[in-house]
């Protein structure tokens, strides 16, 4: 009797599994998203990935789907690139996958998947970044379980799912209030939309963490997590130092030598602010507790005055302004 022969009564399942499997990944060439060289430094890449992520974000690109797929893109190449070894990693595949070259999962072997001949472990790939970086649970569309258990008793193993990253800009009075927002993000398995809390007098480059928002796993595993980034939207009003705020107020030179009180801008509205007679231009104010920050620990607001003058004149206020000139003793350059 064969000793390979199934028990009497018994009839052996047929097993059969093709000698080898390839499939082409496309190749992202993650520098080429992000438009810097493959020299570039970590600055360079961040701040290329800035400029491209205001420019594609959904929500200043509402209904436009070429700029969502075009900001996810960017998503994905930064987070391989931002990070030393995924880069290092990926600059070490990305020739190989320039040049058309495919996985390879040999036939009768032990449950791995090999990449030019390098041993890429049992892992179960799905995309050109979770091929590399790990996460899926699928490969090229071929679940390892539709083979009736793997290939080769290769068994899927729970992965948790990626995180993501994701840029959330604010403006400088949002940020400084907090609250609840709805965010929409484009994620691989469609869009998903979300409400958050800001707190209020979050920083710049500060992390918000959603747990298990990011990633689905493909394997069973735990969803990844999501963590957006703040930043700041540009203010034509403001500009953010540290804590503080600065900014520019203009008044007409007969203010700044009689004095008087005007009406200056805050992030929570206008205040009243007294300017003493004979005040010059590039004279600065403080107002305490008015800049960015928690509430229990704000910044100051710093007022810059800049005197203004008429572009143009009529007859009668060159008049005036001559009389000035002709009484006057001041000596500006004196």
């Amino acid at each position: 009797m064969d000793p390979g022969a199934p028990p009497c009564g018994e009839t052996r399942r047929s097993e059969t599994y093709p000698a080898e499997i390839k499939m082409a990944i496309t190749y992202q060439d993650y520098y080429k998203l992000l438009g810097v060289d493959k020299n570039a430094s970590a600055e360079e890449i961040s701040k290329s990935f800035k400029k491209l992520a205001r420019k594609y974000h959904p929500d200043l690109n509402p209904g436009n789907k070429e700029a969502e797929e075009k900001f996810k893109h960017i998503n994905e190449a930064y987070e391989v690139l931002k990070d030393p070894e995924k880069r290092k990693k990926y600059d070490s595949f990305g020739h190989d996958w320039e040049q058309g070259q495919q996985f390879t999962r040999p036939g009768g072997g032990q449950g791995g998947f090999t990449f030019n001949g390098q041993d890429m472990g049992g892992g179960d790939f799905s995309a050109f970044f979770e091929n590399l970086f790990g996460g899926g649970g699928s490969f090229g569309g071929f679940d390892s379980d539709s083979f009736g258990g793997g290939f080769g008793g290769f068994s899927q193993r729970k992965r948790r799912g990626g995180d993501v990253e994701a840029e959330l800009p604010l403006t400088l009075a949002e940020a400084l209030k907090g609250g609840k927002r709805k965010v929409t993000l484009q994620m691989p398995d469609g869009p998903k939309t979300l409400e958050i809390t800001v707190p209020a007098g979050v920083k710049e480059g500060a992390k918000l963490r959603l747990s298990g928002q990011g990633n689905a796993s493909r394997s069973g595993g735990e969803n990844g997590d999501l963590f957006l980034r703040i930043s700041y939207r540009p203010d034509a009003a403001f500009k953010v130092d540290g804590k503080d705020l600065r900014s520019e107020v203009f008044i007409a030179a007969w203010e700044g030598a009689l004095g008087g009180k005007i009406n200056v801008p805050t992030l929570e509205g206008d205040v009243e602010l007294k300017i003493p007679a004979g005040t010059s231009s590039g004279r600065k104010f403080r107002l305490k507790g008015k800049g960015m920050g928690a509430p229990n620990d704000r910044g100051d607001l710093y007022i810059k005055i800049m005197i203004k003058v008429p572009a143009e004149l009529t007859d009668s206020e060159r008049e005036l302004w001559q009389k000035l000139a002709d009484v006057s003793p001041f000596k500006p350059r004196g």
